[in-house]
């Protein structure tokens, strides 16, 4: 006997906690047997796993056609489908179907639907936009086609799965950082995931034969800025206080910058701790489109000398260094940053641990300039590294500093800063370093970065 047809009605989609929801499509589904509704199975009895998340407990009603009220499960909709994503398109009589994608169904189970069922305008005006920056790729009409041929369905299928890849990655990552600003993450450029290899910390990872040395005294200032005893942190060091009352670096490239510490006696509003309280700007990785990988724009507008943010990864010896420059060779990638303050002695590597500064490009013409600063370790071989905005920064513009950066030898100070992006290990290093064309773009090119 044919199965029952099923009757379907426009519904709206509701979240968990009962808001409305705009990123989820849903298609009402009256079934032709009867709802069975049991207690809720998050009572001892329960025969569903609780371990389970509750958008998968969500998931088991509905395949198992029981209501839950603890879950939202009831019998107005325990037959709401939510969509996963779009995967084809056509047109019949001028009216536009989609082959939708249920989540927590197999693709098996997708069905087509008249445009009138979704409700969903983001997930809607993506896949259109998908559709119409693919056409023009192809230098066809960017109107769409009454049906799709196959090879322009797989790659909009291809990039509804990236987009997935890319939001549950952007979304760990916000899990993750402890800073204030919100990362985000694009690519309409290309096919590729999230990268494979890469953790991301909001301290620095010691490799192994590394000590710090954590300082044993701090400041006793009331007002750091204002009244500072003994010139504060800064003066104990005999240094200059670094910021103004806005937390910008007034101090010129090559001096260092001593911030407050865990021992001394200012709060954590003190105007002289601004890198230890992070990324405060909302920042978006995304994928560039003339060939230089990853990259990292900012989402709002940053002030002239402002912080943006830490070069973050794992400090390693020159011994380790030497090792990994030779696989880092091989690869013609590098995120070696030499911390030669004072001496080439240490290296912090991000190839693998690293914050957000792991995708911020090179630039013959930066907008952003190295700091070397001190917080609560004092040791001049071990200095945390710095970015700060070496002019306004607009909303939309990539963040970028020089792998070669050199500071004019003004004072004895300015030439301790000399901090190299190595390829290949330590500017000391008898190894050779492979030649890498620059693709910065910048009228000041100098064509390339080693």
């Amino acid at each position: 006997m044919a199965a029952p047809r099923r009757k379907q009605r426009e519904t709206v989609a509701m979240s968990p906690a009962g808001a409305l929801r705009d990123d989820a499509i849903f298609v009402t589904a009256w079934p032709a047997y009867p709802v069975i509704v049991l207690s809720c199975p998050l009572v001892p009895g329960c025969s569903v796993c609780c371990k389970s998340s509750r958008n998968q407990l969500q998931d088991l009603c509905h395949l198992a056609k029981l209501s839950c009220p603890a879950l939202g499960i009831s019998k107005r909709n325990l037959y709401d489908f939510e969509v996963e994503y779009l995967s084809y398109y056509r047109k019949i009589r001028e009216q536009e179907y989609y082959l939708v994608m249920w989540r927590g169904y197999p693709d098996s189970e997708s069905t087509w639907e008249p445009r009138q069922n979704l409700k969903c305008l983001r997930i809607l005006k993506q896949f259109h936009k998908d559709l119409e920056r693919e056409l023009l790729q192809r230098h066809r009409c960017s109107r769409p086609p009454w049906h799709l041929d196959p090879s322009l369905a797989n790659y909009l299928v291809q990039k509804a799965k990236q987009r997935q890849e890319l939001r549950r990655w952007e979304q760990e990552l916000n899990a993750k950082r402890s800073h204030l600003g919100r990362i985000t993450v694009e690519n309409e450029v290309e096919l590729d995931g999230p990268p494979r290899a890469f953790v991301y910390i909001n301290e620095y990872q010691v490799g192994e034969g590394i000590t710090l040395n954590q300082v044993a005294v701090g400041c006793e200032c009331q007002d750091c800025l204002g009244a500072p005893v003994g010139g504060c942190c800064p003066g104990a060091s005999l240094h200059k206080f670094p910021y103004n009352d806005r937390g910008q670096v007034w101090l010129r490239a090559g001096l260092p910058i001593y911030e407050c510490n865990s021992h001394c006696h200012c709060g954590y509003d003190c105007p002289n701790r601004v890198i230890q309280k992070g990324i405060l700007y909302d920042l978006c990785i995304f994928r560039t489109d003339d060939g230089r990988g990853w990259g990292v724009h900012t989402l709002e507008e940053i002030r002239k000398n402002s912080f943006v943010m830490e070069y973050m990864g794992e400090i390693i010896t020159s011994e380790e260094v030497e090792r990994r420059g030779q696989i880092y060779d091989r690869q013609g990638t590098t995120y070696l940053f030499d911390l030669d303050y004072v001496e080439d002695v240490y290296t912090m590597d991000a190839a693998y641990y690293g914050n957000i500064s792991h995708f911020v490009n090179h630039s013959c013409d930066p907008n952003l300039q190295v700091y070397n600063v001190f917080i609560d370790n004092l040791d001049e071989r071990l200095p945390r590294i710095a970015f700060f905005a070496t002019r306004t920064i607009w909303a939309g513009e990539e963040l970028t500093f020089d792998y070669n950066m050199q500071v004019d030898p003004v004072d004895m100070e300015s030439t301790r800063m000399d901090s190299n992006f190595g390829l290949a290990g330590l500017p000391s290093s008898p190894k050779k370093r492979v030649r890498i064309e620059c693709k910065c773009g910048t009228e000041s090119c100098c064509k390339y970065l080693f």
